[in-house]
């Protein structure tokens, strides 16, 4: 008997509900005299306070950088020329249309050829810094010079280093 009650409960829980849709009420406008009508006041917006505010005086970007030193036989930035790219890019992106060159260098050791693909190399890594710290990469221009144009010596060691180098230059 229980059996039976239980399974007329459940039947009756799984029977289909019926959905019993009302229409929307129709909606009436009336037309209500003037008089009648209530008029919100108009709030009037709050008048800011006079300042008087010079514009803080922006520091015209600076082009003189300096340039980024490389290993021999490497086109990896070194740990130091991150605070140099950094200032770079800092001052690049006071004038977002300014456009530069940034020629890659090499020291003389190695064939001609060798020197030019490592100096585009080495150009192309501080252009990638750059372009990641925000630089519009299409303001950057990348040229190679391998060994052709020496900052110093390269019969020292201390002056082939000084020629591992890339530079930047502001087109004007």
């Amino acid at each position: 008997m229980a059996c039976l009650g239980m399974l007329a409960i459940s039947y009756q829980s799984c029977k289909p509900k019926q959905v019993v849709l009302q229409p929307a009420a129709e909606v009436v406008e009336r037309d209500i005299p003037e008089e009648r009508m209530v008029m919100e006041p108009k709030k009037e917006e709050p008048k800011a306070a006079p300042t008087k505010s010079d514009p803080t005086p922006v520091a015209p970007p600076n082009y003189t950088f300096k340039n980024i030193q490389f290993e021999y036989d490497s086109h990896v930035l070194k740990t130091e020329s991150y605070a140099i790219l950094d200032h770079i890019a800092r001052e690049m992106q006071k004038d977002a249309d300014a456009k530069f060159i940034i020629d890659g260098h090499a020291s003389i050791e190695g064939t001609p050829e060798y020197n030019m693909e490592l100096s585009i190399d080495r150009a192309n890594a501080v252009k990638l810094y750059l372009v990641n710290s925000g630089i519009y990469g299409n303001n950057l221009t990348v040229k190679g010079y391998g060994a052709t144009r020496p900052d110093a010596s390269n019969d020292t060691e201390s002056g082939r280093a000084r020629n591992r180098r890339v530079e930047i230059r502001h087109v004007d």
